[in-house]
């Protein structure tokens, strides 16, 4: 299926940090359908790719709708959002996909964490129009912090939980009265790193397949002791130098470089790119064991020491 381009139909502020983004297609083209759980793959105006949740009903969608939160530490693609993603701004779209479907189950438990909100009021609002049992545990900071709060409340009533921690560790909420006794339910679940690890931890002895988590860092495309590097464009004879706070992808694209991406996590293998020589730190999780003597993801690898040599 071919990329999308889509134009900015509307925008609306959430909370001081999170914008809903309404897409339209040009020209009234028809837009794939999609469940919930599902996302759509962006190219922001930074030329990041981005993967976010679609929110709106996917049976027969006329616009997408995703909401983003400006990350404080943004390498591009959420703050170009938020600063150049205008009304009337055209975005290059992948068609949607889903690693997060739900299956049909007795009853549900969704648990949401700041952001991760927006899968799983997707999966909210499905499951209120097929009449399905569900509750809703949401966790956020504070009332300010909180995306679609007011629309929640409305639509769902005392099926929706809500716990602000005001950011103090000792506050937050407690999981575990719901996960002591495996039940005969579903759980999906999408937020922060320490909310995830959480309900692993708590759900262990819940049957295969009956919690699921949904997460668009699968790695840490930079991390606090890497280093700067350079990498030699062979084809070229260009040398860029690699910051520690940018992948390969980002300083190539900061170079003017043309690169080929999708998902920038290394789980697609959309980045794979011929290693000619150098001393990889394999990040991905894609490339098979004989592969990485050759290869490189460069969305989210670096250089172990010294330079590194591409086909580029």
């Amino acid at each position: 299926m071919t990329d999308l381009t889509m134009r900015v139909e509307a925008r609306r502020p959430l909370t001081e940090q999170i914008c809903e983004f309404t897409l339209a297609p040009l020209d009234g083209a028809e837009l794939p359908t999609f469940e919930p759980g599902a996302h759509v793959t962006i190219e922001t105006p930074s030329k990041a790719m981005r993967r976010y949740s679609l929110i709106n009903d996917g049976s027969a969608p006329e616009v997408y709708k995703i909401a983003v939160k400006r990350e404080p530490e943004s390498r591009g693609g959420s703050a170009s959002m938020h600063d150049e993603a205008t009304v009337g701004t055209e975005l290059r779209v992948e068609p949607p996909e889903n690693d997060f479907p739900m299956g049909e189950a007795n009853e549900y438990l969704l648990i949401a964490g700041g952001i991760g909100v927006t899968p799983i009021y997707s999966m909210a609002q499905q499951l209120d129009r097929e009449g399905k049992p569900f509750n809703i545990i949401y966790c956020t900071r504070s009332p300010e912090d909180t995306a679609y709060l007011d629309e929640m409340r409305a639509a769902f009533g005392d099926r929706l939980l809500v716990h602000h921690d005001e950011g103090d560790p000792e506050k937050v909420y407690d999981f575990w009265d719901h996960f002591e006794e495996p039940k005969n339910m579903h759980v999906y679940c999408c937020g922060p790193a320490p909310l995830m690890e959480e309900i692993e931890a708590i759900s262990g002895h819940w049957p295969e397949g009956r919690v699921n988590f949904e997460d668009f860092k699968p790695v840490d495309v930079v991390r606090e002791d890497d280093k700067a590097f350079d990498v030699v464009l062979e084809k070229s004879g260009k040398r860029v130098t690699v910051p520690e706070d940018r992948s390969i992808l980002e300083a190539l694209r900061d170079a003017g470089v043309a690169t080929v991406s999708s998902c920038e996590s290394g789980t697609c293998g959309t980045c794979k790119t011929r290693l000619l020589s150098g001393e990889v730190d394999h990040r991905d999780m894609v490339l098979m064991d004989e592969e990485k003597s050759e290869n490189i993801m460069i969305c989210v690898s670096r250089a172990k020491e010294g330079e590194l040599v591409l086909d580029l």
